[in-house]
């Protein structure tokens, strides 16, 4: 292999990776949300802006982290 494909091949890892991490974080997070808003119906409203803050944060993680693999999958071409 390579060295453009060795780097190919790591970028996506990564990206794959950061996705998976994303998924996992975000299924976590709607399902306490969806558990503290059955505890607790009065304040769904707090809780569904807090978790929405809260998703944006992790989107915008794995966003820098997609950037970050594909910056460097294209420096080493």
């Amino acid at each position: 292999m390579t060295n453009l494909a060795l780097a190919f091949l790591a970028a996506g890892l990564g990206a794959g990776l950061s996705i998976i991490g994303a998924a996992l974080g975000i299924g976590k997070l709607a399902a306490a949300a969806m558990d503290a808003t059955g505890r607790q119906p009065a304040a769904g409203g707090d809780i569904r802006t807090s978790m929405i803050i809260a998703a944006a944060l992790i989107e915008g993680a794995t966003l820098f982290a997609l950037v970050v693999c594909v910056l460097l999958a294209t420096k080493a071409a």
